[in-house]
């Protein structure tokens, strides 16, 4: 089971200016053979299958443990692509051609496709298949494969890196290469542990210094470089210790650590706003919002207004809770029983 929070794995902004062209090529790092879609899937369908979980518990709790970080990746991939598309279809009349630009832009399918946002595909426009899944039931070959997987996903993320100035894009990409780089360590150390093999001095590849890249630098500077978290606050999956743990030699031998839980660092996300010409989310959003706040009041929340950027859960529990009432431009509607308008 999984349990699932409001919130980003980091604190990300809205960039300075879209980049379709950048978030074209951004889409490998989530549909791509080697993106986030290829871990999270490869690793939550060997921790399904995995065999003797008891008795290799620390090997699954492992597995399992990033499989539920994984799904913060692709979440955090797929929101940095739809802030480096917002903004990039401009409103206007259906006759003059307002999406005249987009069909110049690399991955027509944002624009056609997804109203503006990601899509499951990598950077080529082919969507993301199942037969990048490897699950083979055999303990020690999933993990070495888990090993080149990751180490592949670093080599794509820097090289990503360096075809974007976006703010969005660069300081997901920096984060997820510090947070690879702990999957290809943990990997590593328990093929370590089960073999004796060495597999990072055996292969030391990609030879990549996250401390060159300043999105990345500054990650290590708190630490999280050699943590590695549950997402689980009941002690489960806690076993993984037996395997995360011992002085990193990648990080001046500082102490492995296992948290329980999420990262401290977790966020707010960002809310992407509405583009009328891709009737996102329709033609007359506002007449959505309406019936949202009522359904809201309704339920005994304050409603979220448009333009307000907040998520639900900084709603009070009532209406007329300080927790609404004191937030800077919210208020709530007069009544459940108004009807929506008519669309015109």
């Amino acid at each position: 089971m999984f349990f699932r929070t409001e919130k980003l794995l980091i604190p990300l902004e809205k960039p300075s200016s879209p980049d379709p062209v950048g978030a074209a090529a951004i889409q490998e790092l989530l549909g791509g053979k080697f993106g986030e879609m290829s871990t999270l899937n490869n690793y939550l369908h060997q921790s399904f299958g995995f065999k003797e979980k008891k008795k290799l518990k620390p090997f699954y709790d492992l597995i399992a443990s990033i499989t539920t970080e994984e799904l913060g990746h692709v979440e955090l991939i797929s929101t940095a692509i739809n802030l480096m598309l917002e903004d990039s279809v401009k409103p206007g009349e259906p006759v003059d051609a307002p999406l005249r630009e987009a069909a110049e832009q690399r991955n027509t399918h944002h624009t056609i496709v997804g109203g503006g946002g990601h899509q499951v595909m990598d950077s080529m426009g082919h969507f993301w298949s199942g037969q990048h899944v490897f699950s083979s039931g055999n303990l020690v070959t999933d993990l070495l494969h888990n090993f080149f997987l990751e180490t592949g996903a670093r080599m794509h993320k820097h090289r990503c890196y360096q075809m974007t100035t976006n703010e969005a894009a660069r300081n997901v990409i920096g984060y997820l290469m510090v947070r690879g780089g702990v999957h290809q360590a943990a990997y590593a150390l328990a093929l370590r542990k089960i073999t004796g093999v060495e597999v990072t001095k055996m292969l030391p590849t990609p030879n990549l210094d996250d401390s060159k890249i300043p999105e990345a630098r500054k990650w290590q500077a708190i630490g999280s470089h050699r943590k590695l978290y549950t997402f689980s606050e009941k002690g489960e999956y806690s076993d993984v210790a037996g395997v995360w743990s011992g002085p990193a030699d990648w990080a001046d031998g500082e102490e492995l650590e296992v948290l329980q839980g999420a990262p401290e660092y977790a966020a707010d996300g960002p809310v992407i706003g509405e583009c009328p010409t891709l009737f996102s989310p329709d033609y007359a959003p506002e007449e959505i919002y309406e019936i949202a706040a009522q359904l809201m009041q309704k339920g005994g929340v304050s409603p979220l207004q448009p333009g307000d950027g907040k998520h639900s859960r900084f709603q009070g529990s009532t209406p007329d809770s300080p927790g609404a009432t004191q937030q800077e431009g919210r208020k709530t509607t007069a009544t459940i029983n108004d009807k929506p308008k008519k669309k015109k």
